[in-house]
């Protein structure tokens, strides 16, 4: 094989490598969104869904009644004091439950964090709908700072007869130094 035809199939090569790094980079990026968009659409991975409260229909179920559990945990690094109001609540599909949650930052300094709700069983993420979430913001506490949450929730008139219970959970993340320049 001649220099020239060396070159020309190393220049091919180079090329190939360059557009396999590009596209596996591409797909990596594209991941996290195409994720997102599969689990809001089947409820995978306890993924809650959002709504206005001014879109509910007001329309009540009365003929069922949900067990609706709260839990929650705090990410390993997380020196906050973090529970659930109460531990669980009967509501009709349909009507507007009501709840809190409460945190406090144990530390001697300002704090940043945000949580992370989950669902289960998950065929129910899809019919729980938060319509007010501490969840939906990221949460500054200063050093000793306690305060209570609210989350204002509706259980779809379209979940699943066979689901009598469903967990909500909520894991808090220390984010402060993602955002350690707002502090």
């Amino acid at each position: 094989m001649s220099d020239t035809a060396l070159k020309q199939n190393n220049q091919r090569l180079l090329w190939r490598m360059l557009i396999v790094a590009v596209a596996m980079f591409g797909f990596g990026y594209l991941m996290v969104p195409i994720y997102n968009v599969f689990c809001d659409i089947t409820g995978l991975n306890g993924k809650t869904g959002s709504v206005d409260a001014q879109s509910l229909d007001g329309k009540v179920d009365l003929s069922r009644t949900i067990t609706v559990e709260f839990v929650t945990s705090l990410n390993e690094t997380m020196p906050w004091e973090f529970r659930p109001a109460v531990t669980r609540m009967q509501v009709h599909p349909g009507e507007i439950g009501t709840t809190s949650f409460y945190a406090r930052n144990m530390t001697g300094q300002a704090m940043v964090g945000q949580a992370i709700p989950s669902v289960s069983p998950s065929a129910a993420a899809a019919h729980f709908n938060k319509t007010e979430c501490f969840c939906f913001t990221q949460q500054r506490f200063e050093a000793g700072q306690g305060m209570d949450m609210p989350v204002r929730f509706v259980v779809d008139k379209d979940l699943p007869i066979e689901i009598k219970t469903l967990t909500l959970s909520y894991t808090f993340f220390d984010i402060t130094e993602k955002v350690k320049d707002t502090l």
